[in-house]
C-alpha cells in the first residue's frame, strides 16, 4: 500500500531522495502535471476528472470539416503559449538524474518537448510531438512555426485574438464563430493536416510501446511524475511494473488510477519536489 501523504515539500522530497537512493537504476514516466508550472494546462483535476470537454478524437478530426476547423482554429490561438514555454526545474532535475546514470529512459505522455529542451537526452514522446505537423495523404512533415505562419497568411485578422490557454496548444474560445476559420493544406500535395500527435482514438504506435516497455525491463524501479494515469497508455506501465516486482513511485497531486499498485506517493508539487530532492 502507499506510504502516508507527506506532511510538507521537504518531506516529500526527503522521501523521494531517499527512494531514488535505494534503485540503481529507474523507469519514469511523465505527465502534464510536470509541464503545469512552465504555463501550459493540464486536463485533469486532482480527482481525475476532466477539467474541460474532452479533446478532440481522431475521428471526428478526420471525418468532420467543422470539427477540423474548430480544432485549428483553437490551436492558432493556443500555439504560442507552448511554443514560448519553458522548461521548469522539474525537467532539469530528471535530465541531471539521467546525467548522473540513474535513469533507464524518461517517456513522456506530454507533447510539448519540454524534457527535450532541457537535455534530456533519451526520451520517448509517447503521444508524439506538438511542434510538427503531418500530412495524412502524403505523410510529409513540417514543423509546426511553418504552419502558422500559413494560418497567419490565411486568416489576418485572427492574428490578435488572444483567449485562456488550454491543454497543448489549444485555446478556449467556446464563444466566438468559428465556422469560417480554414484549416491548413499541405503544400505538397493539398490533403489534410494534422498534428504530429496521437488524438483519442489513435493508437500508440507499437515500436514506441516496445522500446518503453524494453526500457522499463532493463530497471529496478519506476517512478511517475506528474500524471492521473488515467489514459491506459501510461497506465499500462504501472501494471508492467507492479507485474514485474519493481518497486512504483508516485509524485503526482491528487489521485491516480494505479495509487493501490504504488509503494510511494508522493501529494505534492512535482517541481518543487524534484528540485529539492538529491
Amino acid at each position: 500500500m502507499p506510504e502516508p501523504l507527506p506532511a510538507s515539500a521537504s518531506d516529500a522530497a526527503q522521501q523521494l531522495s531517499a527512494w531514488l537512493q535505494a534503485h540503481r537504476s529507474v523507469f519514469v514516466l511523465t505527465g502534464a502535471g510536470v509541464s503545469t508550472n512552465s504555463g501550459i494546462p493540464d486536463y485533469r483535476g486532482a480527482d481525475g476528472h476532466w477539467k474541460r470537454r474532452a479533446p478532440i478524437t481522431y475521428q471526428a478530426f478526420v471525418q468532420d470539416a467543422a470539427m477540423r476547423a474548430r480544432y485549428w482554429a483553437r490551436s492558432f490561438v493556443g500555439w504560442p503559449v507552448v511554443e514560448q514555454a519553458r522548461p521548469n526545474l522539474a525537467h532539469a532535475a530528471l535530465a541531471t538524474l539521467e546525467a548522473r546514470g540513474k535513469t533507464t529512459m524518461l517517456v513522456t505522455q506530454n507533447v510539448d518537448r519540454l524534457h527535450t529542451r532541457a537535455g534530456q537526452r533519451s526520451v520517448i514522446d509517447l503521444h508524439g510531438r506538438i511542434d510538427q505537423v503531418v500530412c495524412l495523404a502524403c505523410a510529409v512533415r513540417l514543423p509546426r512555426a511553418a504552419v502558422q505562419e500559413m494560418l497567419a497568411d490565411a486568416h489576418p485578422e485572427w492574428t490578435a485574438i488572444t483567449a485562456d490557454a488550454a491543454p497543448d496548444g489549444d485555446a478556449e474560445l467556446e464563444d466566438r464563430d468559428l465556422s469560417g476559420f480554414r484549416p491548413p493544406p499541405c503544400p505538397q500535395c493539398g490533403g489534410l493536416l494534422k498534428p504530429d500527435v496521437v488524438f483519442f482514438g489513435e493508437n500508440v504506435p507499437r515500436t514506441r510501446v516496445e522500446a518503453a516497455a524494453d526500457a522499463l525491463h532493463r530497471a529496478d524501479a519506476m517512478l511517475v511524475v506528474g500524471s492521473s494515469l488515467m489514459v491506459y497508455s501510461g497506465y499500462r506501465f504501472a501494471r508492467m511494473a507492479h507485474a514485474a516486482g519493481l518497486p512504483l513511485a508516485i509524485l503526482t497531486r491528487g489521485i491516480t488510477r494505479a495509487d493501490e499498485l504504488a509503494t510511494l506517493k508522493l501529494d505534492a508539487d512535482c517541481e518543487t519536489t524534484l528540485a529539492t530532492a538529491r
